[in-house]
């Protein structure tokens, strides 16, 4: 059953690309030009992305650096003690809003550190899953269509990753804890 899927997702996407082009050139459309000009399109709207991407990650790069991150661990430590959460997932938790890739990777950290079957495991996956990257959706969405008022569309997304964050310690608690 397995290698059937395999073959499947493998096949998947020539075949989509292979339907187009069958289709653009049964309706008589330049399909190669249109592809050109799509490329062309991608790779302007890529280099439009770039400041925004590099500021991004310049940022993380800075509050990671000077000792923010540790600090502002230390700050919420008692809180998180008395409420039974660790203190190793708000790496996890700042991350997430700001990266996939830096979340990814301290998830990953986790596992490797806890297992994961482990409390901090199953914590750290379920926060993965449930919650998003907004500081990156705003910067690459935002950035592409030049909207620069995005305030309101931040309260709201780091609204919705505090919730996923509280929602993911609440729902591992009562079924792992």
């Amino acid at each position: 059953m397995m290698a059937w899927i395999n073959v499947v997702s493998l096949i998947c996407i020539p075949l989509f690309v292979l339907v187009v082009l069958l289709i653009g050139t049964y309706k008589k459309l330049p399909t190669f030009d249109l592809f050109v000009e799509g490329g062309k399109e991608g790779l302007s709207m890529a280099a439009s992305l770039l400041p925004y991407l590099l500021g991004m990650f310049v940022a993380i790069s800075i509050f990671r650096s000077s000792g923010a991150l540790d600090a502002t661990i230390s700050l919420f430590h008692p809180l998180l003690a008395f409420l039974r959460i660790p203190s190793e997932i708000i790496p996890l938790a700042f991350a997430r809003p700001i990266s996939g890739t830096a979340a990814l990777a301290v998830t990953s950290d986790l596992l490797k550190t806890f297992g994961p079957d482990s409390f901090i495991g199953r914590l750290a996956s379920t926060m993965q899953g449930s919650t998003d990257t907004t500081f990156y959706i705003i910067t690459i969405y935002f950035g592409a269509v030049g909207i620069k008022q995005m305030g309101d569309a931040l309260k709201v997304g780091l609204l919705a990753d505090l919730i996923g964050i509280i929602t993911a310690i609440i729902v591992v608690s009562f079924f792992f804890g």
